[in-house]
Parts: structure tokens; sequence; C-alpha cells
């Protein structure tokens, strides 16, 4: 008996192990929603797509070797100097075989981006929708290098191009020369792969302008944690090992980290945030649903579905799941699920997700210009929809909603430190069911 659970111990973890190597596709954000809508709508902004005509010169491209895009909306009235520079998310490609897959989508190749996209929550231009942006000169930046903007390198065998960096340095001079140099006051922005993205880039932001710009950055859900998964594996921690190490990332990393720490431990943001100067603002989801859907919880972590139910719908969770999430469960296998055994493994694997994210931001939370909004949802990209950003019942800690509080942090009104309490005290969550 005790060498058949060792056996399919060893098998737990060499299956955790070899994830990447069989869903090529596993990272490409499953949140990443279509953002056309029909032609004939007129509840939305529809804003065409720009590709950048000069970045194939400069060797920035998307991985295919395509110019890659932005879509841009002028602002107006008190807002025609005021920027919001939104980086779109969507994953990360960690291996020729994941990076070659993604070139034939949006999130690779401008050959299949949307030739226009609808602009809402903080790109919205009305008014009831958006109260403090919407009048401002709107960018959402195209994701098309698979390494949070920050590759540098090419593989010439299979003609993919990792120019992240270079994607990046090319949307600012071309945002510049349209009348961003001109911007009394500009916020960076990004939602998931393009939060961590916003982080990464939040300084070299800053220096664009001159001292006299009131210049702020977002990071929405981009706070990936380098936590443990329900197997005792690493599983974001080997993803970004191959994005840092295939496309070139560890070039373009803080060096105040990388002389301290490997350049893997150098792409998660809880070893980046204390470190930028400009003020920031994090807003996430304490339990935010695609890490718990692809890191925490991964299928192949898995094997036996007892995590399939809780993973669609969080009222399927057993009360020893929602402890998981909470910090008092201790991880065990997927095979002492299956054998209901009561023993437990070594406490160097306990996950404490909320308290992980938590203590994350412990400093960066001391600093009086930064701000913090996590509250208690299984969701994930909350500055982007509508329902989430600016309705009469998107989500709130306390009596404010998330758009009121990155306004106030941004306009200097009020502090914003916001940490709701555990789940599932809040009922104003719009938690994302998987299916």
């Amino acid at each position: 008996m005790i060498m058949k659970l060792v056996l399919f111990w060893v098998l737990g973890i060499w299956s955790v192990s070899g994830i990447y190597l069989s869903r090529p596709e596993s990272f490409l954000s499953y949140l990443d929603e279509e953002v056309t809508v029909s032609p004939g709508s007129t509840t939305t902004l529809i804003v065409p797509l720009t590709l950048i005509q000069g970045a194939a010169s400069k060797g920035a491209v998307c991985l295919d070797g395509t110019l890659p895009g932005y879509h841009l909306h002028r602002g107006f009235g008190s807002g025609a100097n005021s920027w919001v520079i939104h980086l779109e998310g969507g994953g990360w490609c960690n291996t020729i075989r994941s990076c070659v897959f993604r070139k034939t989508t949006r999130r690779g190749s401008s050959k299949f981006m949307e030739k226009s996209i609808n602009f809402t929550g903080i790109l919205s231009n009305k008014a009831e929708e958006n109260p403090d942006f919407y009048n401002w000169n709107r960018v959402r930046v195209r994701y098309c290098d698979g390494a949070s903007f920050a590759g540098e390198g090419q593989n010439e065998a299979n003609k993919l191009y990792f120019r992240g960096q270079r994607i990046w340095l090319a949307a600012m001079e071309e945002l510049m020369a349209k009348g961003m140099q001109n911007a009394n006051q500009a916020l960076l922005s990004g939602c998931s792969a393009g939060g961590l993205a916003s982080i990464l880039h939040c300084d070299e932001f800053k220096n664009l302008f001159p001292e006299t710009t009131k210049v702020k950055c977002l990071s929405d859900a981009g706070l990936f944690l380098d936590a443990t998964n329900i197997a005792g594996g690493h599983t974001l921690r080997d993803m970004y090992e191959g994005v840092v190490t295939l496309q070139g990332v560890q070039k373009n990393l803080p060096s105040i980290c990388t002389s301290q720490k490997d350049p893997t431990s150098c792409f998660f943001p809880q070893n980046l945030v204390s470190n930028v100067k400009t003020p920031m603002f994090l807003l996430n989801a304490a339990y935010d649903a695609w890490q718990v859907d692809q890191s925490l919880i991964p299928s192949l972590a898995d094997p036996h579905g007892l995590w399939r139910a809780c993973k669609t719908d969080r009222s399927h969770c057993n009360s020893s799941q929602i402890q998981f999430f909470q910090g008092h469960f201790r991880v065990l296998f997927p095979v002492i699920f299956a054998f209901n055994l009561s023993f437990s493994l070594p406490s160097n694997i306990e996950t404490d997700f909320r308290n992980q994210m938590l203590n994350a931001v412990k400093i960066f939370s001391e600093s009086n210009q930064n701000g913090l909004y996590i509250n208690s949802c299984f969701a994930h990209c909350q500055s982007e929809r509508q329902d989430t950003w600016y309705e009469n019942d998107s989500p709130r800690i306390g009596n404010k909603g998330i758009a009121v509080s990155v306004g106030d942090w941004f306009f200097d009104r009020t502090a914003v430190k916001a940490i709701d309490c555990p789940y599932p005290c809040d009922k104003t969550c719009h938690d994302v069911i998987l299916k």
C-alpha cells in the first residue's frame, strides 16, 4: 500500500512538471474576451486599430514579424491634454511551441487583431461610466509579444521575434508625437500581463515627461504571486522561468532587483513594486480568478478532478477548499485527497494565498504616494469591465467602488488603502464563473 502511494505521489509531481509541454495554449488568458461589437451598436464607443508604421525599421514587431498597434480615442474639453495608456493583457508564451501557437492568434500577430474594439470601463468616453477619465485621451496598446512588453531577442529557425521592449518604446514614441508630450497629467494602466507590464515600465513612463507633468501608474490584476499549487509545485515560477529565458527578458528587468535576485524572481511583481519610484495603484482580487485556475489549481495538478466543481463555481467549494484560500488548509497531493488519508505533508508547502498577497504589498502600502484596492472576489481585470469599474452594483469595499477609489488616489483627494475582509464576506463581488 505504501509503495502504491509513493508511486502515485511521484506520478503526480511528474504530471505537474510537464504541464506546459502538453498545453502550449494554457497561458493564453481564458479571461480575454472578444472585444469587438456589432457595427450597428450604439451603446459603446468603437475605436479603430492603428498600426505603428515606423515600428519595423526599429525591429519593434509582433511575434510573427507583423506591425504592432494601438487604439486611440482623443480627449476633449478639460481632458484634452490628459492621457490614459492602457496595456492589454493576455498571458505569456514560455516555449518555442507555445510561442509558435501564439503567433497564430491576436496575441502574437496583428494579422489576427480586431480592426476595431469597444472602449469600456476606464476607457469609456461617458461621464456616467468613467467619471474621472472619460474626456482624457484614452489608448489601448495591443499585446502581441508574449512577455509583458519586456522581451528582447529572436528565434530565426521558427521565425519568432521577441521584441516586447521595442514595441513598448515604439508605441510610446508614436504617442508622444501625437500629443502625449504635451500632457499635463498621464496614467499608465494595464490588466493581467499588461498589469505586470505597467509595473515593469512605470518608472520608464514617468521619465518620458517633464517634472511638471503629473504621472502615476495603475496595475489591474497584475500582482502575480510566486505561490505553491495544490500539488506542491510552482506552476507560475516554472512558466516565468521559460518566458524570461526564452525571450531575453532578463536584459530589461530592473537592476535593483537582478543585483540581488535571480531573473525569474525579478519578473514577479512582489519583488518589484516596493522599488517603483513613481506613484502606483494596485487593483487586485485577493482570490484572482486567473491565478486560482491556472497557477494554484491547474488541471494537471488535479488529475482526479476533486477541485473541478470548486474552480467552476465557488459556491460548490467544500469547507476544506475554502480554508485553502484563507490559509488554514495544509496542501496535500491529489492522491491523498483520493484516498481520504488524514496525514499531512511538511509545512513548507502550505498555501496561504490571500495572506501571501497582503504580505507582498506590505512595504508598498506604507508609502503615502501609493494606492491599494484588494477586494475578496474571484475576479480578474476589474478596470476594463464596465460592470466592475463603475455601475450602481459594482464591487465595493466599505462604501467605495473601484473607479472612485482610483480617481481619489490619482487626484490626491484622499488616501486609498482598501483591503477587503476575507471571503465570503463581500456580497458585492462580480465573481467570474469558469466554464
